[in-house]
């Protein structure tokens, strides 16, 4: 660095490292002195190339308005980094609209500049470049810097009333949060806390339809008949599997089956209809208000961001919209090419429980189905947590691809891309358990086979319910209690092997400065991604609560207890773990809210199919009113599904095994039984499947339309915006022209 003084440094004795003076144009300010720190490994001072584009780019920042400081340790070099008063004058002058928190403030002098905006307008110039090659981004790719980071300043209130465990159950003061962090944070977490409150009402009713199964636990009429059928005998289910099964092995779980396979899963799923639009609807309000307290209602996030290019660079020179049919083509292709990817990974879940089935059977005769359900949950988590990294990966891909005009609309674009492969990657497999498996197998004595060897699996001898709860009690501990775990433990033992090692050191720098830039630089780093993640991991947890609720009623209650953990774990990773994120302004929480509308009518149609196709629910309705004995006799008395049972089994004459030889000590059984609705001739599908299948169709398409029309009226009658809101808006408006009237009468007058 010779040539230039001021980049010099002094060596102490303990290794700190004192600049001889400091670079910029205006005295510092005593409160808020940096606005960002940048890190460089110390080796790039041995390096003229490195020093050089060191230099350039902090020459760069100082024509722009910037000052900085410069002090190295032991093993990195740390840059200082604060703006001149004049980028923030500017700001002000282009959007004229006050930045103070509290509502409608004037501004008076830099000082009442919010730290928050000073962070995001710095790290906004600082990330931008005014020609190719020359951004932070590329210096970093380079070696030249290490990393960029605001500082944790001023965050013992957060610390204290919000980033506690035992704050769990208090008010999160938004607020204070928006102060710190910028309104996109404080909008996550006014979200997350509204969609946690809301779900208490969600988890005590999916609770009471639970336990309401418990009260019909052992009066059940289908739970007796199959207790006592001591005398039919299940066809077997396993790959190398001879042993019949007696129906009433089936007792235990046949009476677990009744607990979330009631008549009251319907109703459920129409609150959960209704509850998905309330909860939605309310937010918008919520979300009104807040906005309007922070004087952010009418803001433009497109001016917003031209406003920053032209501090960034004078000459900037507007990109406008473009759309090209080609890219828009190549981009759906290539969508669709992962979408089908994704489902084929499904698949090899598939080919997994199949091969798994064959492999059990020969060892766990009885319970196989249950082991297959249970391991097959398990990889299927295993497989969403690695696609999870290329799906992240591909969509970025796609987006650059697609070149989106700004940096929002590029966040909105890969929101949308990224969701889309996601849904798929968690949801395949709960979609072939709920809608194929079990449907495609053929029948005993003639089974479909994967490749003409391996026997496809059979839903569980308790129906397929049983395999979409267990899936999904499964995904949902395991996601939420491994995530929160993983969430957690990961960045707190990163961030005490950090604190450890500089421990170990023992060197105290002198310059407190210094001392600042390392207890923040040595807390785990944050990226683009920090704050998508949490909202990513919220849209998929709500898919899991509303999407397939029918067959999981402890959904909402499970994803209730994780909320409360996740609000306190999400706070205390931000304040006391991680790095300052940068600051974002926003006005509402982007195209994440048309993410959770899409969501709300997926929950209608999947509840709508896992009602009419997985569940007895129908079978049992029309048997009630149409085959039992109360449809045939108005004057029965006893239970109207009495019988129900074996009309519900078809029959099955063990004499057309291929291999009748093999099934040993039972092969006095003639005749066994199995789930489906066949005929005992030639094992075709008889006139009752027909039936049950047309009720089912116009079941679904009587479920969705009422579902959705009580969405409407929900949305309808529940306005986005309160009055007090509109009244409040209208209100400034009707002042502002009353000024101009005043100000141009009295121009008249003059």
């Amino acid at each position: 660095m010779q040539g230039d003084e001021s980049l010099q440094i002094f060596v102490g004795p303990e290794g700190d490292c004192l600049p001889l003076m400091e670079r910029g144009t205006c005295k510092l300010e005593d409160s808020h002195q940096w606005d960002c720190v940048l890190v460089a490994d110390l080796q790039t001072q041995k390096f003229e190339k490195q020093v050089q584009r060191q230099r350039q780019f902090l020459e760069k920042l100082e024509s722009k308005g910037f000052h900085y400081k410069i002090i190295k340790d032991q093993k990195k070099v740390f840059f200082g980094i604060r703006a001149d008063s004049r980028i923030f004058d500017l700001y002000r002058t282009l959007l004229m609209k006050p930045e103070d928190p509290g509502p409608r403030a004037k501004l008076s002098n830099i000082n009442s500049i919010p730290v928050t905006t000073r962070i995001r307008i710095v790290s906004f110039i600082v990330n931008n470049k005014a020609k190719p090659g020359d951004t932070f981004e590329d210096l970093v790719k380079d070696g030249v810097f290490e990393t960029m980071f605001p500082l944790h300043e001023g965050e013992k209130e957060l610390k204290r009333k919000w980033a506690r465990w035992r704050n769990m159950f208090r008010k999160q003061p938004i607020d204070d949060i928006r102060n710190y962090f910028g309104e996109k944070v404080a909008l996550y977490f006014a979200w997350l806390g509204w969609y946690t409150y809301m779900l208490v009402p969600a988890a005590v009713v999916g609770l009471i339809i639970f336990l309401s199964g418990f009260a019909l636990f052992n009066s059940s009429q289908i739970s007796k008949e199959i207790c006592a059928a001591d005398d039919i005998f299940m066809c077997p289910l396993g790959e190398n599997s001879h042993n019949y099964q007696r129906l009433s092995g089936m007792c235990a779980f046949a009476k677990l089956t009744h607990l979330f396979d009631n008549d009251g899963t319907v109703v459920f799923a129409i609150f959960m209809a209704l509850w998905a639009t309330v909860f939605l609807e309310i937010w918008k309000r919520q979300r009104a208000r807040v906005v309007l307290h922070w004087d952010l209602y009418g803001w433009d996030k497109e001016e917003e961001e031209m406003a920053l290019q032209l501090i960034n660079c004078p000459d900037y020179k507007l990109k406008t919209h473009h759309h090209s049919y080609l890219s828009s083509t190549i981009i759906l292709i290539l969508s669709l090419f992962m979408i089908c990817f994704m489902i084929g990974m499904a698949h090899l879940l598939v080919v997994y429980r199949v091969m798994a089935a064959a492999l059990f059977s020969s060892i766990m005769e009885h319970q196989v189905t249950t082991v297959v359900v249970v391991t097959g949950a398990v990889v299927h988590y295993v497989i969403i947590v690695i696609m999870t990294k290329v799906n992240k990966y591909v969509a970025l891909k796609l987006c650059s691809f697609e070149d989106p005009r700004t940096f929002s609309e590029r966040e909105s674009k890969f929101t949308v891309k990224f969701f889309i492969l996601q849904f798929f990657a968690h949801f395949s497999s709960l979609i072939y358990i709920a809608f194929i498996l079990g449907r495609i197998n053929g029948h005993p004595g003639k089974s479909t086979r994967l490749a003409g060897l391996w026997k496809l699996e059979e839903c569980h001898l308790s129906g397929c319910m049983t395999d979409l709860f267990i899936q999904m009690a499964i995904i949902m501990g395991l996601k939420q209690t491994l995530s929160n775990c993983i969430e957690y433990l990961r960045p707190w033992f990163a961030h005490k092997y950090r604190l450890m090692r500089a421990y170990k050191r023992g060197i105290k720098p002198k310059d407190p400065d210094l001392e600042e830039w390392q207890r923040n630089y040595r807390m785990n780093p944050v990226n683009t991604f920090s704050l998508f993640d949490e909202f990513m991991e919220m849209m998929i947890q709500y898919g899991f609560t509303t999407i397939f609720v029918a067959a999981f009623p402890l959904a909402p209650l499970l994803a209730l207890f994780s909320n409360l953990v996740e609000i306190r774990l999400d706070a205390i990773k931000m304040v006391r773990l991680q790095r300052r994120l940068i600051p974002r302004k926003a006005n509402d929480i982007g195209t994440w809210l048309q993410v959770l509308e899409t969501i709300g009518v997926l929950a209608v149609i999947a509840n709508g199919m896992v009602i009419a196709f997985t569940s007895e629910f129908i079978p049992r309705i029309v048997y009630k009113y149409h085959y039992g004995p109360c449809a045939q006799n108005r004057n029965f008395t006893a239970d109207c599904l009495e019988g129900y049972v074996n009309h519900s089994l078809s029959v099955f004459y063990t004499k057309h095994f291929q291999d009748h030889g093999k099934t040993g000590s039972q092969a006095n059984v003639t005749v066994c039984r199995y789930r489906d609705y066949r005929n005992d001739r030639d094992y075709n599908l008889s006139e009752q499947f027909w039936f049950i299948l047309a009720i089912r169709l116009a079941f679904v398409i009587l479920f969705e339309h009422v579902a959705l029309c009580i969405k409407l009226i929900a949305a309808w009658f529940v306005p986005d915006v309160p009055q007090s809101v509109k009244n409040k808006v209208l209100e400034e408006k009707y002042q502002i022209l009353r000024e101009k009237m005043c100000f141009s009468s009295r121009s008249t007058d003059v």
